[in-house]
């Protein structure tokens, strides 16, 4: 991984600057997602990362406890000694002779070294395998995220293709506006019209035309968003080169989905992480109740001076058992376990999430693909209607108003169309992300 992220990096750098000399950046759904997994995207990814380097640095934390603590030490002193003060007391009866009780001032000079070693202590060893637990954690956590940000692109990405196709629909509405108001102005010419089929001509396109203009300002409403999304300038222009289709989606059986979500939902695999660190967290705090064993040395020489120094050194082992703390172990106890309980419901609650998701993202699909059939076949009757009221009104047989109703439903049914393309897309993204599959969607 970390050989792959500076080489994508590097490409997604080359990559914008050359969008940036053509002025329109090309962009797919794979490539939008690629851009936003990378280290310069999404500031979630940056900063899941950074997770994983915190836990290893934990985990090295941890491991150094198992190994020998060894410190040196270089030591000169000049004191002065008050021998009382030890319980040495030197009266003697004898008149006019006494022993000093104060000694000094004398040199010491003291060269050691000091080793302690942990025997056995099971805190620590459930320390370690907890934060080694975590380490996981956070790389199962890099992979919700990766996630996350891939149906957070996928569905601004979708928005944008709406818009793109809301877009287009608009200016397919002016230019079928404006070519009824030519006709209009025809017939008028003809002497077969009235000036009224002129106006309400009009009145029909001054509304498309601003229907268009308030398609053109979503439109960069939305692609201002997937940039931001992707983690890119946003005074970058982009052209999208997927477009909003329909594709037929093999639903499998309820159970047979749920199977595949508990075993391929990142978030799953990462609250269980959680959960099990948490229950070494508990477990390490339950051995702090047992007896550990601890060995710990020094070696040095000691004298007045540094020439005529002695070796002296001192060697043990130390068993300590805990018998009272005042219960702050009994609380720690508790918190941990609090802790450990709380990952659990956390864990169940998410598997029920997991189930509400896939039956959801079910239900969506199969509506949006009866939406887009309904949509198709609204719109195939909206455009025949159109065309019957063009002939009607050239043929003097109809007016007006028989062609601006069937060009009104004709706008409708295209609105439909998008929207239930839209709706089918975006079920599709939903039942991904609720299956764990979303990397296999964005990567087609």
């Amino acid at each position: 991984m970390r050989v792959i992220l500076p080489v994508l990096a590097l490409g997604f750098a080359l990559s914008v600057q050359l969008g940036r000399a053509q002025g329109v950046m090309q962009l797919s759904l794979k490539r939008a997602v690629d851009i936003a997994l990378t280290p310069e995207g999404s500031a979630r990814v940056a900063l899941a990362e950074q997770s994983i380097r915190v836990s290893e640095t934990r985990l090295n934390q941890a491991r150094s406890a198992f190994f020998p603590n060894i410190d040196g030490s270089v030591e000169e002193r000049s004191q002065t000694v008050n021998l009382q003060s030890f319980g040495f007391d030197f009266r003697i009866p004898i008149p006019g002779f006494s022993i000093p009780s104060i000694v000094g001032p004398f040199g010491v000079f003291d060269a050691r070294a000091n080793a302690q070693q942990t025997v056995l202590d099971f805190t620590t060893i459930r320390k370690y395998q907890a934060s080694r637990t975590g380490l996981q954690a956070a790389r199962a956590d890099l992979d919700v995220t990766k996630d996350q940000v891939s149906e957070q692109v996928a569905r601004a990405y979708l928005a944008s293709l709406r818009e793109d196709a809301a877009l287009e629909t608009a200016r397919a509405n002016v230019e079928l506006s404006q070519a009824l108001e030519r006709l209009a102005q025809s017939q008028k010419d003809a002497g077969t019209g009235t000036g009224i089929e002129v106006t309400r001509a009009q009145v029909q396109l001054a509304n498309d035309r601003q229907r268009l203009t308030v398609a053109e300002n979503d439109r960069r409403r939305t692609v201002l968003q997937l940039l931001r999304a992707m983690g890119l300038s946003l005074n970058m222009d982009v052209q999208l080169s997927d477009m909003l289709a329909y594709q037929p989606v093999d639903t499998a059986a309820v159970e047979a989905l749920l199977e595949t979500a508990r075993k391929g939902r990142s978030d799953l695999k990462a609250q269980a992480q959680h959960e099990q660190t948490a229950r070494m967290n508990f477990a390490a705090v339950e051995a702090e109740r047992l007896p550990s064993i601890a060995a710990f040395g020094d070696y040095g020489t000691i004298g007045r001076e540094l020439i005529g120094a002695h070796p002296t050194h001192t060697v043990g082992i130390q068993l300590k058992v805990p018998v009272f703390d005042g219960g702050r172990r009994s609380a720690r106890r508790e918190e941990s376990l609090a802790e450990y309980r709380q990952e659990e419901i956390r864990t169940r609650d998410l598997g029920l999430q997991v189930d509400l998701d896939v039956r959801l993202a079910l239900d969506s699909l199969r509506s949006a693909a009866s939406q887009v059939e309904t949509a198709r076949q609204g719109l195939t009757l909206a455009q025949s209607e159109l065309e019957q009221a063009q002939r009607r009104y050239q043929a003097g047989v109809a007016n007006s108003l028989e062609v601006t109703d069937a060009q009104t439903r004709l706008d409708r049914a295209r609105a439909n169309q998008v929207d239930a393309l839209y709706n089918h897309n975006l079920a599709r993204l939903e039942l991904a992300a609720a299956t764990g599959a979303i990397q296999e969607y964005v990567q087609k």
